[in-house]
């Protein structure tokens, strides 16, 4: 029973919480999905039997999912936060095109789009 909770419960929580932690690190979701394939094979031959290979299986996409559901919602912040910057395009003859490229030097921009 304890290994049921542990396959059921326990690894595929910490599956989508280390999966958003290395999307926002990586920001590759495609290499964040190998990473827990390749972690996860070597604890099925390490300290599980060959059954626990569908499971790599399943949490590997699982990985992938929660990865690719974080990437979009961190798009999705960094879109709110440069529509604040594409919207202020007066920069007074200045040309300083850091951040996003609008001039307005938002901090925002400078720190999401470098």
């Amino acid at each position: 029973m304890g290994n049921l909770a542990l396959l059921l419960f326990a690894l595929p929580v910490a599956t989508i919480i280390i999966a958003s932690i290395l999307e926002t690190v990586l920001k590759n979701p495609i290499a964040v999905a190998l990473l827990a394939f390749a972690i996860y094979l070597i604890v099925a031959f390490a300290a599980f039997d060959a059954m626990f290979l569908i499971f790599v299986i399943l949490y590997t996409i699982l990985a992938l999912v929660a990865a690719t559901i974080t990437r979009v919602i961190l798009n999705l912040i960094n879109d709110d936060d440069n529509t604040n910057c594409n919207n202020n395009n007066n920069n007074n003859g200045n040309e300083n095109n850091t951040g996003c490229g609008c001039g307005c030097n938002n901090r925002y921009c400078t720190r999401y789009y470098r």
